[in-house]
């Protein structure tokens, strides 16, 4: 959310400090070295360094162009280094408030970056699977580690500086040994004694050091770093965040699962001790063999000095960990988890068997999963919002929980507090009591959607076997008590062709709409359950809908990213507008009014005319997909759920809104991004090829019809009358009546089967019989066969089981296979033309220029191939 809360453990978990910043999130913090202040990056590429003591932004750095990855200060705090997704990596200056330099070199986002405390020297690792070293003296990179195979996702520094760990895709840590060239120059000692041995057991890779022994020329003039072994981690998945505590004594790393690894180094004083001892022993054993015993012999594996302490497994997914260690020897461990949990763990190390022992933990009272529904109280005040786990009832007023948790598994929410899980049954909540009432078997499959009656004596469900389901409240006697109870029972079944996906009844509770999976939402009568309307246009199902108050508009957001506003009386599409940059997930009409709010899948939520067809404003806060909304009934509030686990709530000021600035605050926000601004701040969208064809095709009906009448009023008088031309015809160059639709009207050849889906059946017998006389007329053959094909193929059960198109088939067999013949002769016709043409050139200059041409390209052919098969062996 772009907030910063500072908790503190011991004294009840109580919040000691929350740092606002911007509305983006957050995406790595950094603590000081003095532990005064902390350094932000934002997914804008954007850094923040906040006072603790004071709560305020100090300093703002502004250089990347994509989310701040990696942030790391110097020992001394001076200076602060930050990666990006932008594959740069930034030295800045703390004190000064600028930028030092830019280092370019990686070829993806950067993961980790750590400065060298005694060398002038820095650390990066990045996905590109690279780990390289830079001169902070000369700001170039003079050495690049290329052994891993995958992502390099963490690093720690150990033993002093000296051995470098690096964890990637897979499930080895890396050790590395670090090697000063300065140093060994001026001890004048073999490097070869400097480096421990590792254990037979170690996992090496001789390709690696064979790799980075190619890699060792005139850039190991520094720095060497050579493999020692490897840490073998239980996990089997990637890296997550690999670090160590302030003293580096300690290391510890976790993957995508739940469980903590922790790790203690030695150091060279206990390394020293551990190797003495070993020495002894081997000294004891081997005394009655042999007086003295080499000291080469004796060697401390890699596992000796990294030893495994324990294992902490958390109640969830580890996000993220940090620790610290106690002059007693006691280690505390904070890990941050994917559900928005801390827990605070105590491991005594100084046991024989340490074990891990959870101290305290915070809870904030919000979902630990994401919600998927929202309702407000008829008085404005109660929010309650249903997720996976929980239904909780929130007081408008003091943003809180204003009471305990309802338990449920998978649930939605109505207004009368009506839960529906995904195996098909239906919840009935007491709200004083947040006890469970009954449970209803009420469909065979997922409930899709809800809707209360106006009346609100009852609901409507539809879900995914197919049926809407009428319900109605009623009071039965409980059995438990004397007091009667509210209860459910089913009422109808609306059966249906395709899956029902969302369901809403009209103000008036005389129309009832359905969205179904075929993208098309039909529209019947309540009382009757007779079909009314059909709405068709969509390319994906519509998600989401909304009548308004007056019952004379119906709006519906779709999986095209396309809202629709559609005249409730005659089912025509008013306007149709991009909405969104991915799928529209909810959309709700405000009270009394035709303006609307729809949240979208791109985390916006916007607030659109429907009269005007204009976009009055956008919402922005959430940092990811907003799953739905919810207005007051007043239409004072929206609150609204996302994936990043937030409900966020909007108030309506009494400020004036004036367009032409939002507009032009678009634009530059647009021009800032050096992206180009919609046409009209909410564009129209075009018909497309679909909805073109059937346009034309009730154009050619109506025109039909019309010549029918003429020809019989000719024949009753007797005489010829000119036919009046239709002004679209005329328009289009005076066209016959069998001449529309032409064939371009279904668009380019790429939409073409996009097109012919989404057409309703009830429109292929006429392109039938108007393709038969295309293919008679000779005109887009090609295009034509194709169409016809993919028709025949998508239709083929309808078509067959139709009596009358059987005479249309056979027409079009006749004529389909004569002009495909003609056409397969024509283009026969032109190959052996341009055969003879060749040959008359070849023989007139000659020369073999066509044979050559050809040749020349088969043998760079063979040389690619080649190429590749020579690459592959080596590597």
């Amino acid at each position: 959310t772009g907030k910063l809360f500072l908790i503190e453990l011991v004294t009840g978990s109580s919040t000691v400090l929350i740092l606002k910043g911007l509305k983006q999130e957050v995406s790595c913090l950094c603590p000081s070295p003095d532990g005064l202040h902390l350094a932000v990056g934002y997914e804008d590429g954007s850094i923040r360094v906040f006072s603790l003591l004071s709560g305020e932004t100090n300093i703002t750095f502004n250089g990347h162009k994509a989310a701040v990855t990696a942030l790391q200060y110097d020992h001394l705090g001076g200076r602060l280094v930050s990666g990006s997704k932008d594959t740069d990596v930034i030295v800045w200056d703390v004190i000064n408030e600028n930028g030092l330099y830019r280092l370019r070199g990686h070829k993806d986002a950067v993961t980790h970056v750590l400065f060298l405390k005694e060398k002038n020297l820095l650390v990066t690792s990045g996905k590109d699977a690279l780990v390289k070293w830079w001169d902070l003296d000369t700001q170039h990179c003079f050495k690049t580690l290329v052994g891993h195979r995958t992502e390099v996702w963490g690093m720690a520094l150990i033993s002093e500086e000296k051995r470098l760990i690096t964890g990637s895709g897979d499930s080895e840590l890396r050790v590395w040994d670090i090697t000063y060239i300065q140093e060994v120059k001026d001890s004048d000692e073999p490097e070869s004694k400097k480096s421990k041995g590792s254990s037979p057991g170690l996992e090496e890779n001789t390709e690696e050091n064979e790799s980075l022994e190619l890699d060792e020329c005139p850039e190991d003039r520094i720095v060497k770093c050579r493999k020692v072994g490897s840490i073998m981690r239980e996990g089997r998945d990637r890296v997550v965040t690999l670090a160590t505590d302030r003293t580096g004594k300690i290391l510890a790393c976790h993957g995508t699962d739940a469980v903590l690894e922790v790790f203690s180094v030695l150091s060279e004083e206990e390394v020293q001790k551990k190797l003495e001892k070993k020495m002894k022993k081997a000294k004891k054993k081997n005394k009655h063999n042999s007086e003295e015993e080499p000291e080469s012999s004796v060697e401390l594996s890699l596992q000796d000095e990294i030893q495994r302490v324990t294992n902490i497994r958390a109640s969830s997914k580890i996000k993220s960990f940090d620790m610290i260690l106690s002059p007693k020897g006691e280690l505390k461990i904070v890990l941050l988890l994917q559900n928005n949990i801390i827990e605070l763990y105590n491991l005594n190390l100084l046991a024989q068997v340490p074990q891990a022992v959870r101290a305290s933990k915070i809870t904030i009272g919000g979902h630990r999963t994401d919600v998927r529904t929202l309702a407000f109280s008829s008085d404005n005040i109660a929010i309650l919002s249903a997720a996976a786990e929980s239904v909780k009832i929130w007081n408008r007023y003091a943003v809180q929980l204003c009471q305990s948790p309802l338990p449920c598994v998978g649930a939605d929410l109505s207004s009368v507090i009506s839960l529906f899980p995904q195996t098909g049954k239906l919840q009935l909540y007491d709200l004083a009591s947040g006890s469970l009432l009954e449970t209803v078997n009420a469909h065979d499959g997922a409930v899709w959607s809800i809707a209360l009656s106006t009346d609100q004596r009852g609901f409507v469900t539809g879900g995914a076997d197919k049926c809407v389901k009428f319900w109605e409240f009623e009071l039965v006697k409980d059995e438990s008590s004397i007091q009667k109870r509210l209860s459910v029972k089913h009422v109808r079944v609306l059966q249906l062709d395709e899956d029902v996906l969302c369901v809403r009844y009209s103000p008036n509770q005389k129309l009832l709409a359905v969205s179904l999976l075929d993208c098309t939402v039909k529209i019947f009568y309540v009382d009757t359950l007779k079909f009314f309307l059909s709405l068709y246009g969509h390319k994906l199902p519509v998600l989401c809908m909304d009548i308004s108050c007056d019952g004379t508009l119906i709006a519906t957001g779709s999986a095209d990213r396309n809202v629709k506003i559609w005249g409730l009386d005659f089912g025509d599409c008013h306007r149709s507008l991009f909405a969104h940059d991915d799928s529209v997930m909810y959309l709700q009409f405000v009270a009394k009014s035709h303006l609307f709010f729809t949240a979208g899948k791109d985390g916006k939520i916007k607030q659109w005319d429907a009269d005007k067809f204009e976009h009055i404003q956008t919402l922005e806060g959430h940092h990811q997909e907003v799953w739905c909304l919810a207005l007051s009934p007043n239409g004072d509030y929206v609150v609204s759920a996302s994936h990043d686990k937030s409900l966020r709530l909007w108030e309506r000021t009494r400020e004036p809104l004036v367009l032409e600035e939002e507009r032009e605050m678009v634009r530059v926000v647009c021009f800032c991004q050096r992206q180009l601004p919609d046409s009209s701040f909410g564009r129209v969208e075009e018909p497309g090829p679909a909805e073109r064809i059937m346009e034309a095709i009730e154009l050619y009906r109506e025109e039909m019809a019309k010549l029918k009448e003429h020809t019989a009023i000719c024949k009753a008088a007797g005489k010829e009358v000119p036919f009046p031309v239709n002004p679209i015809l005329r328009a289009y160059g005076n066209i016959t009546v069998s001449g529309m639709p032409r064939p371009q009207a279904v668009g380019h050849s790429h939409e073409l089967e996009e097109s012919l889906l989404v057409l309703p059946f009830s429109y292929v017998p006429d392109l039938l019989r108007l393709f038969n006389e295309y293919i008679h007329q000779g005109s887009e053959v090609e295009l034509l066969c194709r169409a016809l094909l993919f028709l025949l193929k998508i239709h083929f059960g309808q078509i067959t089981s139709n009596h009358m198109l059987v005479t249309v088939i056979e027409n079009l067999k006749k004529t389909t296979i004569s002009r495909v013949s003609e056409a397969r002769d024509v283009l026969g016709f032109n190959m052996a033309g341009l055969q003879f043409l060749k040959r008359e050139i070849e023989a007139k200059d000659e020369v073999t220029f066509f044979a050559d041409a050809t040749d020349r390209f088969e043998e760079k052919k063979k040389k690619r191939k080649k190429k590749e098969k020579m690459v592959l062996a080596v590597l």
